[in-house]
């Protein structure tokens, strides 16, 4: 969140002289304390400051930067997961190439059943079957998929953070949201996190500290 420059005054004062009381502070700026309570609320509501009563203010000792980082590590996949694009094991090479431009996503995660994940489809992975000579229409997904449990997923209570550095770090375009099928070591398919989803996410975040 930017701050005006008012609250940039108020956070040094409780820096170098807290605890400190709301009136002391007031008087510091040659302002009334009803005047200086929605900036002292929103610096505290926002993690700058803590409050004790009878105490005064302190500083909370955390940047913007940190408080951000502190933010981002609190915001779960399940409220920002995308609906994920599936096909079957039995689905064409062919078939699934257009799903995958119809659909405009890099990656289809392929299912038996009701929503078990068995393997995930690339781009690259696409590429490569149709590379060479053979009828793509013939050739099921099931042969050039990555199969599990060799598939890199998140959950629903993962956070955007640890997703979002899992897409760095295995360099893949999206990963399939799953969740355990009690009793089973299977898992269904229930989101997508793709990198153009984490960017919204934190585009709309950013809208939201501006408004």
């Amino acid at each position: 969140m930017e701050l005006s420059e008012r609250q940039e005054k108020i956070i040094q004062i409780v820096k170098n002289q807290g605890p400190i009381t709301g009136e002391k502070i007031a008087e510091q700026l040659s302002l009334t304390r009803a005047t200086l309570r929605p900036d002292l609320s929103i610096l505290t509501m926002a993690g700058f400051l803590d409050a004790r009563p009878r105490v005064g203010y302190f500083y909370a000792g955390k940047s913007a930067n940190q408080l951000l980082s502190e933010h981002l590590r609190k915001l779960l996949v399940r409220d920002y997961k995308s609906l994920p694009v599936v096909v079957g094991e039995e689905t064409s090479v062919y078939d699934a190439i257009c799903m995958l431009f119809l659909e405009d996503v890099g990656t289809l995660f392929v299912i038996k059943e009701v929503g078990i994940l068995v393997g995930v489809l690339s781009r690259k992975d696409l590429l490569q079957s149709a590379m060479g000579k053979q009828d793509l229409h013939s050739i099921p997904v099931g042969v050039v998929m990555t199969r599990m449990p060799n598939v890199i997923t998140c959950e629903l209570d993962d956070t955007l953070f640890e997703t979002a550095r899992k897409l760095m770090d295995y360099q893949v375009d999206s990963l399939p949201v799953i969740r355990p099928i009690e009793g089973s070591s299977q898992v269904e398919v229930v989101g997508r996190m793709s990198k153009t989803t984490i960017t919204k996410a934190f585009v709309e975040l950013a809208k939201e500290e501006t408004v």
